[in-house]
């Protein structure tokens, strides 16, 4: 086989193969046994209908597109491999010539990841935050302790932002009830922000019994986008009571006797909390220094997949939050335009590094343990609250192993770039990463809870446990 390749873009090349005919025999045979099980011929069996014969019944024809289906494909896959190439599209494959019994010629137009070279990210220079833990943090994760053991107690009087009340809401257009709008006993804290413009404002001030009507959009149902007349009546009105801190609160919230105990260990948390988002920081920021130094040309087909993606992914969102297209935008304080714009940049930042992550990967031959793929698994599982049984399941059978796989080595090669890194506080002090690595009990577990607070941010740790 003979593979000639044409850069017709820094992003995409045509290749051209030529192929010796007797290079197809092994395809050649199966497409005859293909045949064969196909057509049926008076006096023989499916199956075992002879080469000859399916030539004079159906033609040498038939049999050459059964043998090009079978081979191309493997064929492409063959002069990708010795053309170096690194295809990110589906190829536009065109058989140009077939001499039976001589050659085939075949050309594969596709997109490729661009020739680029890594500079030297050694002593890239990044700022990350203090790590000192302030009385002002360890009174924010208090706070959130109280919210979460707070009570609700009825009270005799109108209600106020922060409070929450019962109540019926019922809508209607031109005087005509809307079925699917009514809705009784609904909890709603006032000023949380509800898609239902208005609402928040018609509450303040209303008192147990008391009944208002305010017009809005309807935000979702058949109706979603119409004006509407919504009817709310107050069944009740309750305000949040915090607890007292104090050692009482400290034995219901953790493990702790008192509230001095339980303040030392939510400062410890926060302090490892920061120390773990530094490592996390570094690398990001090593990460961007690194990109803005490298001008990669982004192949079309891969950059709209990309941004295609995105989108399927917000219309599923909205599809399945009920809300209409505005009210859903609104809620989020966007709009689409702004949505998709972020698609764009998101995209493009998303396979340039997806590229560089890759040639450090190979750069530093990095790879995945089967330890490492486990931990992978039982942390995402963990984040999406399944067993991690059923996950490794469905990661198999939708062949997603392999993309797990490329997600932890593009990790590790993350880590590499950080960990080359010059690393500085906001305050200017020296931060070493491999100290922190010892304080937090090695490398390998401040690597594992760093990737978690990528995704799950690292301030609910200290919460977690502080309510043990």
């Amino acid at each position: 086989m003979k593979t000639a390749v044409e850069e017709l873009s820094p992003t995409r090349v045509k290749l051209t193969v030529e192929v010796p005919f007797e290079e197809l025999g092994e395809s050649l045979q199966a497409a005859y046994k293909k045949v064969a099980q196909q057509v049926r011929v008076p006096g023989f069996r499916p199956g075992k209908v002879p080469a000859r014969i399916i030539e004079q019944r159906f033609g040498r024809a038939v049999v050459l597109e059964e043998t090009l289906n079978d081979a191309v494909p493997k064929l492409y896959g063959q002069a990708v491999d010795a053309s170096d190439i690194f295809p990110v599209s589906q190829p536009e494959i065109e058989v140009t010539k077939i001499e039976d019994g001589e050659q085939v010629e075949f050309t594969a137009e596709v997109d490729i990841r661009p020739n680029f070279d890594v500079p030297d990210f050694q002593g890239l220079e990044v700022t990350v935050p203090v790590a000192e833990v302030s009385d002002e943090d360890v009174d924010a994760q208090l706070d959130g302790l109280r919210q979460r053991f707070a009570t609700l107690t009825g009270v005799e009087r109108a209600a106020a932002n922060g409070d929450y009340v019962v109540m019926d809401l019922a809508a209607a257009i031109d005087g005509v009830n809307i079925e699917e709008q009514q809705a009784n006993d609904v909890s709603y804290e006032v000023g949380a922000g509800s898609v239902l413009q208005g609402l928040d404002d018609a509450l303040v001030g209303m008192s147990a019994g008391d009944t208002k009507e305010f017009t809005t959009s309807l935000v979702g149902g058949e109706n979603a986008g119409e004006e509407a007349v919504v009817t709310i009546t107050i069944k009740s009105v309750k305000e949040k009571v915090l607890p007292e801190l104090d050692d009482e609160f400290a034995q219901l919230a953790s493990e702790f006797d008192s509230l001095d105990e339980l303040k030392d260990s939510i400062r410890e948390q926060a302090r490892r909390n920061k120390l773990i988002e530094q490592v996390v920081q570094a690398r990001e920021n090593a990460l961007d220094a690194l990109l803005a130094k490298i001008d990669i040309p982004l192949p079309e087909s891969a950059f709209k997949a990309e941004v295609d993606s995105r989108k399927h992914n917000l219309e599923h969102q909205i599809a399945e939050s009920g809300l209409s297209k505005e009210a859903y935008f609104r809620l989020y304080q966007t709009t689409e335009e702004e949505r998709y714009a972020e698609f764009d940049d998101n995209a493009a930042k998303a396979l340039k590094t997806g590229f560089v992550l890759d040639k450090i990967v190979k750069a530093e031959e990095l790879g995945v343990s089967e330890q490492e793929l486990t931990n992978f698994v039982v942390r995402r599982a963990m984040q999406m609250n399944v067993a991690p049984n059923t996950l490794a399941q469905h990661l198999a059978d939708n062949d997603q192993l392999t993309l797990a796989m490329v997600e932890i080595v593009r990790d590790k090669a993350k880590s590499v770039v950080g960990d080359a890194a010059k690393v500085t506080d906001e305050a200017g002090n020296e931060v070493d990463l491999k100290a922190i690595y010892t304080e937090i009990n090695g490398e390998e577990a401040v690597e594992e809870d760093a990737e978690e607070s990528v995704e799950d941010s690292a301030e609910k740790p200290a919460e977690a446990e502080a309510a043990k």
